[in-house]
Parts: C-alpha cells; sequence; structure tokens
C-alpha cells in the first residue's frame, strides 16, 4: 500500500508548478481529481508536440492516471458542486491569483467551513499577500527576483524551471503531506501558501549566508565555490563536447589531476581571481585535445566526480533513469517519471481526456 492511498485531492491548478505538485502526489497512491474549466481545460494540453489523441505530450507527462472534471466556477451551480466535492476530499490545490477562489466564492476560509478537514494549497508567484502578491510572473521572473540568475557569470535562462518544480511543485507537495501528518493528530485542516519566489530564495540559504560575514566580496557574476569561482568545479570543453568536473575533495582533484598528468595543479583546486584562471587554461588546454567518449572511458573506472555531458537524447536511451510505457490512442509513449523512495514504479496511466471522469464522480455525490 503506498503512503497517500484513500486521499483525494482536488487539482484546481495548470500548466506546471501544480499538476506537477499533484502528480507526486498521484504517484504515492492519492487520488487526484483534475477539476477543469470546460472553455478548454489545462492549457497544457494543446501545447505541441501533440500526441494522436490530440494532446500534448506534456499533458501526459504531468497528468498519469488522474481525473478530470468538468466545472464553470464561474458558474453558481456548478460552484455549488464543487463545494459539494469539496466535502468529499482531504486535499484541495490552486494556482489562480491571489484572491480569485474568494471571487469565485470558493476560497480557503469557504472550504474549511464546508470542510474543516481539508487541506488548502494556493501557489502562486509571489505569495498570497503583500505587495507583489498578484504582480504576474514565471519560473525566470521568480529566480531573478529571488536573486540566483545574478549568481551566475552571465545570468541566463536554465534548463530546469527550478522555481516552478523545487519551489512550487515540491515545496507543495511536501507541505501538503506534513499537513496530512498534522491533521492526524489535530483532526483540523490547514491553509498553505507556497510563493515559488520565496522558496526559491530559501534553496539559496548556503550561498547567501556569506553575506553576512564581513569582509565578504560580493557573491554575484560567478563568484561562488559552484558557480565558476574555484577550477575544481566547473564544466569544461572537449574536443567535440563537454566535461563536467565536481572534485571538489582534495582526494578526487588529486586523482583528476593525476589522470591527466597535471601533477602541477594538485594543490590548486581552490585557487581563486587570476590565479583561477590560470589553472582552468591549463585544465582546458589538456581537456581539448581528445573527445567527450575518449575522456569518459578514461575517467569511468576512476573515482574522481567526472562525468560527461551528456544530449537529452543520450539521457533518455539510458535504462538506469526510471521512465513508464504509456499507451495513448494505440501508440506507445516512454515518459520520464521521478523516482519514488518506495522502489516501485509508478502505474503507466495515460492524462484524462477533458472532462472524462464528470459524469461519474459529479453521480457519486
Amino acid at each position: 500500500m503506498l503512503a497517500l492511498e484513500g486521499i483525494r485531492v482536488l487539482d484546481l491548478s495548470r500548466l506546471l508548478p501544480g499538476p506537477f505538485g499533484t502528480q507526486l502526489l498521484r504517484d504515492l497512491g492519492a487520488e487526484v481529481i483534475k477539476v477543469e474549466d470546460p472553455q478548454g481545460g489545462d492549457y497544457v494540453r494543446y501545447t505541441p508536440p501533440l500526441l494522436d489523441d490530440g494532446n500534448s505530450v506534456f499533458f501526459h507527462t504531468l497528468n498519469r492516471g488522474k481525473k478530470s472534471v468538468c466545472l464553470d466556477l464561474k458558474s453558481e451551480q456548478d460552484c455549488g458542486r464543487f463545494l459539494k466535492l469539496a466535502t468529499t476530499a482531504d486535499v484541495v490545490v490552486e494556482g489562480f491569483r491571489p484572491g480569485v477562489l474568494d471571487k469565485l466564492g470558493v476560497g480557503p476560509a469557504r472550504l474549511l467551513t464546508e470542510n474543516p478537514r481539508l487541506v488548502v494549497c494556493s501557489i502562486s508567484g509571489y505569495g498570497q499577500r503583500g505587495l507583489l502578491a498578484k504582480r504576474a510572473g514565471h519560473d525566470v521572473n521568480y529566480l531573478a527576483r529571488a536573486g540566483a540568475l545574478s549568481l551566475m557569470k552571465d545570468p541566463t535562462l536554465l534548463p530546469v524551471q527550478v522555481a516552478d518544480l523545487s519551489g512550487g511543485a515540491l515545496a507543495a507537495a511536501f507541505s501538503i503531506c506534513a499537513a496530512l501528518v498534522g491533521r492526524a493528530t489535530t483532526g483540523k485542516g490547514a491553509v498553505l501558501d507556497v510563493s515559488m519566489t520565496h522558496q526559491a530564495h530559501g534553496l539559496l540559504a548556503m550561498t547567501l549566508s556569506r553575506a553576512s560575514v564581513p569582509g565578504e566580496q560580493p557573491l554575484g557574476g560567478g563568484r561562488d565555490l559552484l558557480i565558476g569561482a574555484v577550477p575544481c568545479y566547473g564544466v569544461y570543453r572537449t574536443k567535440d563536447g563537454h566535461l563536467s568536473v565536481g572534485a571538489i575533495e582534495p582526494k578526487f582533484w588529486h586523482g583528476v589531476c593525476a589522470a591527466l598528468e597535471l601533477p602541477e595543479l594538485s594543490d590548486r583546486a581552490f585557487d581563486t581571481g587570476e590565479a583561477a584562471c590560470q589553472v582552468r587554461a591549463v585544465l582546458s588546454a589538456k581537456l581539448a585535445t581528445r573527445t567527450t567518449a575518449e575522456w569518459a572511458a578514461l575517467f569511468a573506472p576512476l573515482d574522481v566526480c567526472v562525468e560527461p555531458v551528456r544530449a537529452p537524447e543520450e539521457a533518455l536511451a539510458d535504462a538506469s533513469f526510471p521512465r513508464v510505457d504509456v499507451v495513448v490512442s494505440g501508440r506507445t509513449v516512454s515518459l520520464p517519471v521521478p523516482a519514488s523512495a518506495f522502489g516501485a514504479l509508478p502505474v503507466a496511466e495515460r492524462g484524462p481526456a477533458l472532462g472524462e471522469h464528470t459524469e461519474a464522480i459529479l453521480a457519486s455525490l
């Protein structure tokens, strides 16, 4: 039995943060019901590439095994249905701008009046209160405000939506599980306010703590330990690609220098400034003499924290990563999934058709 079997989650969220968070809950055994607008539903349904059923592959990735109920919350009748549905639920997740649910008549206070044991989780860019509460934004904006992007030498877009996923989805799932544990003792629900910007800022705890130390240099521009300040931790060009080096501990750095036949660098792992540039130049010149595959073969048997930078297609071909094969309109699609701490892979289920379960679930009320 999975940890959340018997827990019912109503998911009003769209796009990435909320659906990814409730997908984690689904993979832990919860029943997740997407409550969607009859006029199209979740926007991510129609984001290319589309599969044969007309839904995006992204939609199936984020909504495996969920159910879909269509309700127009601007309608008094459907608002009543949603409130009734909420009395059967344990959790409600929403990602609207602050105040929207209150205007619709189904805000947290009303929901808890109908069901005092309910856990209501609101995911937003800047939190439910404050001057920025209703400001529009996306992942890149949240990371910019949180102070993350300026830490890089050249601020740029990241390949992973850190604020959306870690600051939104993971923080929401973690907080919901904690609230459910607390409810088991108190019998009371909770209202959770997950701000993606605040959570992303909190992820910088180790880095930003340096700012409180007198005499420390400014943090931005790639000067932090793990963002380019020292030569033992970084990404280097090879003859045809790149190699990642994470040799922070002395034993790993010594192993790298020995493998590259550069013993003169063995005590210069943490050089900074111009000295670090000199070390990187020697290291770069050496690594540029062979291909990524050649270096990978050399370092594979060594315990030195060096790995090739692989293309996404190469990573997808790696059978060690968990994934499920989902059948959509007769076609099998392989979807990467987060590794479960419980060991078992999630059930290979597709995302629901828009409103697929409306009739059955409303009838059950």
